[in-house]
Order: structure tokens, then C-alpha cells, then sequence
């Protein structure tokens, strides 16, 4: 059995690559030939025809599928309509948030420009009027910094040096004295109140003419003092800067500018002079505008 041989079948031949290709190409150039025969038989046929009963026919018998294709993907369709829709509108509702900050923007910054427009309606109107004083001109300029508490006595405005500004210059605002400028910088300037306990002006009564110096007293409240006992002072008189007495010794401040009212006179058996307390005209907490004088010819 073991010496006996088995003779085995031949194995089948494996088809060539050349005749696969061969194939191949050949049912590739029939289906070609076939759809060109069909378009032209499709063009040149009249609009009746077997041709076009077979396309009739089929259009027909894919009808049902082309629906059911259509309600399958209605669905698809209409949810990316959705979110295209939805993004669209959050576009543009963050499109339309955007223009209602810079309007809100816009406004706020109108309104602010508005509430200081009679500050700088009554610095032009002392500025035209008869009572300006002469050899000074005007530099307006709004307040960007506030007294931060009830020790601090000066504040920040918007113009300096670049606009004439020196120190030593006369503040004021649409009502009366303000202060002077202690500080100045290309831009902006310091100005020191007359509330400042170190500040002292030279006053005058307008209605009787009694001199004195403009001062703080005790409480932060300003008084006329180095007033004559014998001097007369009355409540309700206007107090205004003496100006220059001496030629020679200018005083910082020009005549006439209007300070404050006097609101109570008083005199005590040891004091040397009469407590003339007076209410200044400038709302010395609440500024938005003031004007500083400078001089129209160089000082010395």
C-alpha cells in the first residue's frame, strides 16, 4: 500500500492578469457604447415612442421610492433648517446686543456731556460778563477727580500746562471762587480748594467794604476773620477777593470775584475779632466745571 502511487488530479489554471484586464476593459467599453447608444436613440426619438414609454415606465416604477426617499430625508432636512436657523438667529441677536451696549455707551456718555453743559453755560456767562476781571482770560476744563474724604481738599482737572495753565492761577467756577492750582502736568492740573485749612484768601465785604482773610475755622466751615469788633457785618453780605492792595506785592487773586454770602455774625468777650462765618457760592463738593484764570501778559 505503501508503494502504490495515487495519481492526482491536474489543478485547475489560475485565470491570467492580461485576460482579467483584457475582461474587464472589454465590458467597460460595451457599457460605454450601450449608454451613448441610448442617450442619441434618447435625443433623436420623438417625444413618443417605445424609448420613452420604457423611461415613462420607469420613472413610474420608482416613483414610490423617490416619495419614501423624500419623507425619509424631510426630517434630516428640516432639523439642519432648525439649526441653521438657530444660528443664525443667535448671530443676530448677539449682533443686536452689541449695538445696545455702544447705544447705551452713547448715551451714558451724552448724558454725562449734558449735566455739565450749565456748569459750562454759567462759566461763559461770567466770562462775558462785566464782572470778569480784566488782564486774565479763561481756560475751561471739566473735573475728572473729587475730594476722597473729609480731610482731602483738591481736585483733578483736564487741562495743564499744554493750555497756559501755571500755578498759582485763580480757580473758579459759574458761581465763584474755587480754589488755585498747586499742581500742573502737560494735561491736567491740581487744584487746591478753598476749604484747604492752608489756603487763605484776601476778602472783602462788597456792602460795607471791611477787609478781612477768607480762612477755615473750626467745624471746615469758612470764616471771614482779622475783622474789626467795631467793623460792621452783616448777615446776607456778598464777600468777595480784595485784589492787589500793593503794587509791589500782587495778591494771587484779582478783585471781584465773587466767594460767598455771609450766614452769622458773631462776637464773644474774649475773642479779638468779630466770627463772621461765611457759605461759599461754589459747590466745592460737586464740580464738573471750572474755569482757571491766566494771565494775558507774563508774569514776573
Amino acid at each position: 500500500m505503501l508503494a502504490s502511487s495515487v495519481q492526482r488530479s491536474k489543478p485547475t489554471p489560475y485565470p491570467s492578469k492580461a485576460r482579467s484586464a483584457l475582461i474587464r476593459r472589454t465590458v467597460v467599453g460595451v457599457l460605454v457604447l450601450v449608454a451613448l447608444t441610448l442617450i442619441t436613440i434618447s435625443f433623436r426619438s420623438p417625444t413618443t415612442g417605445a424609448l420613452h414609454d420604457i423611461q415613462g415606465a420607469g420613472s413610474s416604477a420608482l416613483r414610490p421610492f423617490q416619495v419614501a426617499a423624500t419623507r425619509v430625508a424631510q426630517p434630516f432636512r428640516d432639523a439642519y433648517d432648525y439649526f441653521h436657523s438657530l444660528a443664525n438667529a443667535k448671530a443676530e441677536n448677539e449682533k443686536l446686543r452689541q449695538q445696545n451696549r455702544d447705544l447705551r455707551i452713547s448715551v451714558i456718555s451724552a448724558d454725562a456731556k449734558l449735566a455739565k453743559v450749565p456748569d459750562y453755560a454759567k462759566l461763559l456767562h461770567l466770562e462775558q460778563g462785566r464782572t470778569f476781571p480784566g488782564g486774565y482770560r479763561a481756560v475751561n476744563a471739566s473735573v475728572i477727580t473729587f475730594p476722597s474724604g473729609a480731610f482731602t481738599h483738591s481736585v483733578a482737572i483736564a487741562a495743564g500746562s499744554s493750555s497756559g495753565i501755571r500755578t498759582n492761577d485763580p480757580v473758579l467756577d459759574g458761581s465763584g471762587l474755587v480754589g488755585i492750582v498747586s499742581n500742573v502736568f502737560p494735561d491736567t492740573a491740581i487744584v487746591t480748594l478753598i476749604s484747604d485749612p492752608d489756603t487763605f484768601v484776601a476778602a472783602r465785604d462788597l456792602h460795607t467794604h471791611v477787609r478781612g482773610i477768607l480762612g477755615t475755622g473750626a467745624g471746615g466751615t469758612l470764616i471771614l476773620d482779622h475783622v474789626s469788633k467795631t467793623a460792621v457785618v452783616r448777615q446776607g453780605d456778598v464777600i468777595v477777593t480784595d485784589g492787589t492792595r500793593n503794587a509791589r506785592y500782587p495778591d494771587l487773586y484779582p478783585y471781584g470775584i465773587p466767594i460767598g454770602r455771609v450766614t452769622s455774625v458773631g462776637a464773644t468777650d474774649t475773642a479779638s475779632y468779630l466770627q463772621v462765618q461765611v457759605q461759599p457760592y461754589a459747590n466745592l463738593g460737586s464740580l464738573d466745571a471750572v474755569g482757571v484764570l491766566v494771565p494775558t501778559t507774563k508774569r514776573r
